[in-house]
């Protein structure tokens, strides 16, 4: 993720409470309910957009200046189809505290393609970059970004999306290791990103439909926070006829295992 950042259709992942009992612990636990400081709400019109702009090049100024400012007016992609800009707003004050940007490949390639080409077992397959997530400094910021990052999970899920792009530059790639996302190119390490400020970054990917399984399994420390517990002030429902992993084929009945080594936290 490039940083300084109801559809009637039934889903095409299996959501974690209908996992067979061998995918998780034998004792499941009850899902937990928790209220944020803050929301977390799908763009709709453009004094929101004009909010998660604001925050967008607040965030990127902080360590690039002059993207900063570049950053300060949407960007065409914002408002093209199959993408959403997620916008986090505090409920003292409605003062926007973080924003990204998930961007589909139903109608376009995705930014990310711009530098790399996509690995032969990813093309066909409907995709989401995750980037442009930019929060507000100091503690509260922290959260804001788990929170957005679970938000954005949400929305591919609800989508019907079988991976989750982002491209990330050091130190923050690691963070994403955390998250038990997997480098998509372990041989070429950091590419310099045409939309990321020609910033070397490291592009990883992570795989919706067996994430909580993954967690579930490497006793991941943020588990019962992303699989475990609802959170209300999400809110990433967008209305379509159908998700927009349903404009793709079916994926083959067996499924080529992708060359990726699966390592826990």
């Amino acid at each position: 993720m490039i940083q300084p950042s109801r559809f009637s259709a039934p889903p095409r992942h299996i959501p974690v409470a209908d996992l067979p009992p061998a995918t998780l612990s034998s004792e499941q636990p009850r899902m937990a309910e928790e209220r944020l400081p803050f929301t977390v709400r799908v763009v709709r019109d453009d004094a929101a957009l004009s909010k998660a702009v604001s925050i967008r090049a607040e965030a990127y100024g902080r360590h690039m200046p002059e993207f900063g400012e570049k950053l300060r007016t949407p960007e065409a992609i914002d408002s093209e189809p199959g993408v959403a800009v997620l916008l986090a707003e505090s409920k003292l004050d409605g003062a926007p505290i973080g924003t990204l940007r998930i961007q589909t490949n139903a109608y376009m390639p995705l930014k990310v393609e711009q530098s790399v080409t996509l690995p032969r077992w990813l093309r066909d397959r409907p995709l989401a970059e995750v980037s442009r997530l930019g929060i507000v400094g100091g503690t509260i910021g922290r959260l804001v970004k788990i929170v957005l990052i679970k938000a954005a999970f949400q929305y591919c899920e609800q989508d019907g999306i079988d991976w989750a792009i982002v491209a990330a530059r050091a130190p923050l790639d690691r963070q994403y290791d955390q998250l038990m996302f997997e480098d998509l190119y372990p041989e070429q390490g950091f590419i310099p990103m045409r939309h990321g400020n020609n910033i070397p970054h490291r592009v990883l990917g992570f795989e919706i439909e067996t994430g909580a399984q993954r967690w579930t399994e490497a006793q991941h420390p943020l588990l019962k926070f992303f699989v475990h517990t609802h959170h209300s002030d999400i809110d990433v429902q967008v209305e379509r006829e159908t998700s927009l992993g349903g404009l793709f084929p079916d994926a083959p009945m067996l499924r080529v295992t992708p060359p990726l080594g699966r390592r826990p936290v």
